[in-house]
């Protein structure tokens, strides 16, 4: 067995990134760890391990179901959900509903989308066999 990969960059496509990259770079505050020309890659956790990385697309999005095959929904995992969750609402930020807790994954959440449409979820875990950072 290998060990595990050195580093992951999830990468979200969108028609117009600008807003997206604005988005990422002002409202979440993502350091900027590369930018391609048309795709901008930002650390999303301390330590060089974890990076989200937004491109120019190909074309338009087909849906916008997370939870189809294909889909994506993004989680940050902060301690600080409420105060997460009351910075996007004073940046502006459409929030779905206020941070709420899930008995079936045991975390505390809320979700929102972004300028392309990708839904994000801010969460913290509520129970002792989540590994925490490095």
């Amino acid at each position: 067995m290998h060990a595990p990969f050195d580093q992951q960059v999830t990468f979200l496509y969108a028609e117009d990134p600008a807003p997206s990259w604005r988005f990422y770079e002002e409202v979440l505050g993502l350091p900027l760890a590369q930018d391609q020309g048309s795709c901008r890659i930002y650390a999303a956790a301390p330590g060089g391990r974890g990076f989200l990385g937004v491109c120019r697309a190909r074309g338009p999005r087909v849906t916008d179901n997370p939870r189809v095959q294909g889909g994506a929904v993004i989680t940050f995992v902060v301690q600080d959900v409420e105060g997460w969750h009351a910075r996007l609402q004073a940046a502006g930020v459409e929030v779905a509903a206020a941070p709420a807790f899930s008995d079936t994954y045991r975390v505390t959440s809320f979700f929102f989308r972004d300028p392309a449409g990708y839904t994000l979820e801010i969460q913290r875990f509520e129970r002792s066999d989540w590994p925490g950072p490095a």
